[in-house]
């Protein structure tokens, strides 16, 4: 017997709310089974949510991972999965790499400005004590 999960099985586990299971389910990234009202999910469900919220981690897109997973499923061999993977997380660390350089830029002049107000507020406090 294969094992199956509520959806309060995987919400506890990966620590989600189930509005968040239910928002994959909606976009495809999650096919659950039904019985009458209720949402019974595969271990294949579990194993996609898992990979699911780990690409949300990379910094994936939901439309990202999920191109992923149809690749998955029809991919003859792995080749193909992992070259495509490979291509997005490659892709993925050029962004990183130019949002860090971005917040390099920002924070020195951040730290130029700062400078300068401290600057001025010092001869501000001079001339203020030395009009006293």
């Amino acid at each position: 017997m294969t094992a199956t999960y509520t959806i309060s099985d995987l919400a506890r586990e990966f620590a989600v709310t189930t509005r968040t299971i239910r928002y994959y389910e909606d976009r495809g990234l999650l096919t659950p089974a039904r019985q009458r009202l209720v949402r019974v999910f595969s271990s294949r469900d579990r194993v996609r949510l898992k990979l699911a919220l780990r690409g949300k981690r990379l910094g994936f897109s939901l439309r990202e991972i999920k191109e992923l997973f149809q690749l998955y499923d029809s991919a003859r061999d792995e080749r193909q999965q992992l070259s495509a993977f490979l291509a997005k997380l490659e892709k993925r660390k050029g962004l990183l790499e130019q949002q860090r350089e971005d917040i390099e830029v920002m924070l020195n002049e951040v730290e130029f400005f700062a400078a300068q107000c401290r600057r001025l507020l010092a001869q501000d406090a001079k001339r203020e004590a030395r009009a006293a």
